[in-house]
């Protein structure tokens, strides 16, 4: 997950283009300019939310009952609420994550709907919506380990961590030492063994292995100041897009709505 980690936020207006929406799903003339799709968005299709992502990366876009139920997920719960707001359509475009940039930049899609997560290079090239993740980094340790505290209390401990993420340089920072793993399962693994004293990773992570492995017998010890944010993602062109969601997401998340989704998945609100 972590892949994704590390908020531009766009104006909130109301979305009063929304009066020329059509129900039909014909393309548009134009899915380069925003005056290209009659209903002011610049959609690929009229009056449809063309949206990419992956559908194999769980809990935020994936196939229920073991792949072969439909797609769900936290961000395609999120991404449909909104389309809902702005009466449109929604079609999911599943796409391998290497091919998904390509494919907004070629125009098949209006937004990516996958945990993408905001930092300087990409808003170089691309518009963000408002954030709908927050995800700090977080310490874990044994539920009866009161030892660790804070990420100072790690000099001297040791750390499972991916060898290549940007855990292991925080765990390394810290003063501890390292034992590599490949990822999440084995780093949590090993905590839960007693052949470490703790992991490093996002919140969400840890957050979505208690929803589904509770009682675990781990516990948060301490978080980063800072946190990643992550949010839906558009070609430069979409601003009138970007607006009319943010307005959106402003709605759902003061209704509660992106709050009840997030508990959901997460057993607590990580949207903001």
């Amino acid at each position: 997950m972590s892949r994704r980690l590390i908020a531009v936020t766009a104006l909130v207006v109301a979305a009063a283009a929304l009066t020329a929406c059509s129900g039909t799903t014909a393309p548009a003339e134009s899915s380069s300019s925003e005056e290209g799709a009659g209903d002011g968005f610049g959609l690929v299709k009229d009056g449809v939310l063309t949206v990419a992502t992956e559908g194999t990366y769980r809990p935020f876009s994936f196939h229920a009952d073991g792949g072969t139920g439909d797609l769900t997920g936290f961000d395609v719960e999120i991404i449909q609420a909104v389309a809902e707001k702005l009466d449109l359509e929604v079609e999911f475009q599943e796409t391998q994550w290497d091919a998904i940039f390509a494919g907004l930049d070629a125009g098949r899609f209006d937004v990516i709907a996958n945990q993408v997560s905001i930092n300087d290079e990409r808003e170089e090239k691309y518009l963000f919506s408002t954030a709908y993740t927050v995800s700090p980094g977080v310490i874990v340790v044994p539920e009866d380990d009161d030892s660790i505290s804070s990420f100072d209390d790690l000099e001297g401990k040791t750390t499972a961590q991916s060898l290549t993420s940007n855990w292991y340089e925080l765990a390394t920072e810290s003063g501890a030492t390292v034992e590599g793993v490949e990822g999440w399962a084995q780093a949590v693994e090993l905590v839960r063994q007693g052949r470490v004293d703790a992991t490093v990773n996002d919140k969400l992570t840890f957050l979505d292995y208690e929803t589904t492995n509770s009682p675990s017998g781990l516990k948060i010890a301490a978080e980063t100041d800072d946190a990643g944010k992550q949010a839906f993602v558009f070609t430069k062109d979409k601003t009138s897009l970007v607006e009319a969601i943010d307005g959106a997401l402003e709605e759902l998340r003061a209704d509660g709505t992106l709050a009840e989704i997030s508990d959901k998945y997460f057993g607590e609100d990580v949207t903001q």
